[in-house]
């Protein structure tokens, strides 16, 4: 199906107002601008027009339990795992890239595209895994909040209080720009670690060697290793990140014809991620080498009066504490939202920041009631923040297989899609990072299991886990082989006049019985992996 700039109204849009004029916190495009943008002036205020979705989505990301996570590895194991960030900018790209591209194209969220190409049984298991996961993340947000206050010496109640109002009230306004701005201001926000950087001052030299030389941690337990890089996997790359956006994309009303300007909004949150976690981990390795703290993370509020007390000046634990409630607030807004935004699809009610919380009620009431019970939650006393914190994080990491199979049907999905399917390279490179998430979870799972295993076992885990993912790629690539002629076929139609036809109107996805196998083997699997989270983290309390 073929439309029409013209048509678009005819799309399938789940809440009218999210069709209309794009106004960004930086700039405005009316809905029938199709000029073509000729010279940089005329570029950069588009760019600045749609920037936004891929800046909130990425810093959102370096939230309370980034912190946490970051902190702990280097205050823990040095500069030694800051090669895990650099081979999860590829990931980061590639999996929001296809988000964007499904936001821009078919005008649906994530949550209702899965519900509708896969059946009310997986939709509601994608579904009941974001709002459960969503749910304790939140809970980390407030958590760091508090920690940031405690170290500031602001009475945690109010404070917490004050934070949870604030993060509802940015949200409740009914106009879509001030959110964004707010949001915006917080990403400014979370420059203020680059100054901590520069005050600590760690060694260049070091931090771009471990960042480009794969290594583990001398002397550590294997399993504490794993459930960490797992943790850093699941901060960076989070499963509600791909609901989030997808939504926020279509929220703002953005088309295919600014797809290369959403891509470069992304790319640009991405610098920033990733400048900030290896900013964390380098000046936390550095303060705390040679001390007595040294391997003995507790939490982030500890970080912060750590950071003075060793750099001899309150002002780094200051900015580092103020950088953790910000991160915090954003988080806690982006998390909530997506929360909101998959009840939305799923129900088929009003969900728009466009809308004011009178005119979509169960949008808001969802967004408000997450928030006002991770608040009261935090202010429980005798609850192991810094544990609780990283737990979350290490179980992202073990659900964002799944999410990421999901994400890869939808992408090779032509009634969904169209012109705009996969390419055969981004699918063997989807099909190898979901082999590598699962082979990690495989081994913190044997870690777990069986606390004395070697290194021997532990590389006969990787190499067992490469070569399945590696034939699981192969069959990836035979059989997007054979389809690449209807791919090339559709690819000769205009791709910016392309959008995806009403649902109701699409074929039923094709689902066959192997692989509804394999997405049952996984799951299951995947439960037993977060059973096992559970059971390290358990016995990390009583230690």
């Amino acid at each position: 199906m073929i439309n029409t700039p013209e048509r678009k109204r005819s799309r399938a849009l789940l809440d009218e107002p999210r069709v209309g004029d794009i106004r960004g916190a930086l700039g405005s495009l009316k809905q029938d601008d199709f000029a073509p943008r000729e010279n940089w002036a005329h570029r950069l205020r588009t760019l600045l027009a749609i920037l936004g979705p891929g800046l909130i989505v990425m810093v959102g990301d370096n939230d309370a339990g980034a912190f946490s996570t970051y902190a702990q590895a280097g205050q823990d194991y040095g500069t030694t795992l800051l090669w895990t960030l650099a081979l999860l900018i590829p990931v980061l790209y590639v999996n929001q890239e296809m988000v964007l591209r499904l936001g821009v194209v078919t005008g649906v969220g994530h949550a209702r595209l899965i519900l509708e190409r896969f059946g009310k049984f997986w939709g509601a298991f994608s579904v009941i895994d974001l709002f459960a996961l969503n749910a304790l993340t939140l809970v980390t947000e407030f958590i760091g909040i508090s920690m940031g206050l405690a170290y500031l010496n602001v009475p945690k109640a109010w404070g917490v209080g004050a934070a949870a109002v604030l993060v509802m009230a940015a949200v409740s306004t009914g106009d879509f720009r001030r959110f964004e701005r707010f949001a915006l201001v917080l990403v400014l926000g979370s420059l203020l670690l680059v100054p901590v950087f520069l005050m600590v001052h760690p060694p260049w030299e070091q931090i771009a060697r471990d960042f480009v030389v794969p290594q583990l941690p001398p002397h550590a337990q294997l399993a504490d290793v794993m459930l960490l890089i797992i943790a850093i996997v699941g901060t960076t790359v989070a499963p509600w990140q791909l609901f989030f956006q997808q939504s926020y994309i279509i929220d703002k009303r953005i088309g295919s014809r600014y797809i290369n300007y959403e891509r470069l909004d992304l790319v640009i949150g991405i610098v920033l991620v990733i400048l900030g976690a290896v900013a964390m981990i380098a000046f936390c390795a550095h303060a705390f080498a040679g001390t007595a703290e040294f391997g003995k993370f507790t939490d982030a509020g500890a970080v912060a009066a750590g950071l003075s007390h060793h750099h001899g000046s309150t002002l780094p634990g200051v900015l580092f504490a103020v950088a953790l409630i910000d991160a915090s607030i954003i988080g806690a807004a982006a998390v909530s939202l997506s929360s909101a935004y998959a009840i939305g699809d799923l129900f088929s009610i009003r969900h728009s920041l466009h809308r004011s919380p009178r005119q979509a009620k169960t949008f808001y009431g969802v967004y408000f009631c997450l928030i006002v019970l991770a608040a009261a939650l935090v202010l429980i006393p005798g609850v192991p923040l810094g544990l609780l914190t990283n737990a979350v994080q290490t179980l992202a990491g073990i659900l964002l297989p799944s999410a990421t199979v999901f994400l890869l049907l939808l992408c090779n999905d032509r009634e969904v899609l169209g012109p705009w399917v996969n390419s055969l390279k981004l699918n063997v490179f989807t099909m190898l990072v979901i082999g590598v998430l699962v082979t990690l979870s495989l081994i913190l799972t044997a870690a777990v299991l069986f606390p004395g295993i070697t290194g021997g076992q532990i590389a006969a885990i990787l190499g067992t886990g490469g070569l399945l993912a590696l034939l699981g790629t192969l069959g990836m690539a035979l059989t997007s082989k054979r389809r690449e002629g209807g791919r090339v076929r559709m690819a000769r139609i205009d791709r910016n006049a392309w959008r995806m036809p009403k649902l109701e109107d699409l074929s039923p996805l094709k689902m066959t019985p192997m692989r509804r196998l394999w997405m049952i083997v996984l799951r299951g699997y995947l439960v037993i992996a977060v059973i096992m989270v559970i059971v390290r983290v358990v016995q990390l309390a009583y230690a």
